[in-house]
């Protein structure tokens, strides 16, 4: 079976700009445009989190 194509992108915070997570996502079919909120360490909060490709 064929993997797909899957590529590495960052999370970045959308209240500071720290690049805190890395994760993957599928490329097929377009990108995504994924929020989450996620734990920031910098401001010990959660806060929303987007994707930010290198």
């Amino acid at each position: 079976m064929a993997k797909e194509s899957r590529e590495m992108v960052w999370m970045q915070c959308a209240s500071c700009g720290d690049l805190n997570y890395r994760t993957e996502i599928k490329v097929a079919g377009g990108v995504q445009k994924i929020e989450l909120k996620k734990f920031c360490p910098r401001e010990r909060t959660h806060q929303m989190h987007k994707i930010k490709r290198k």
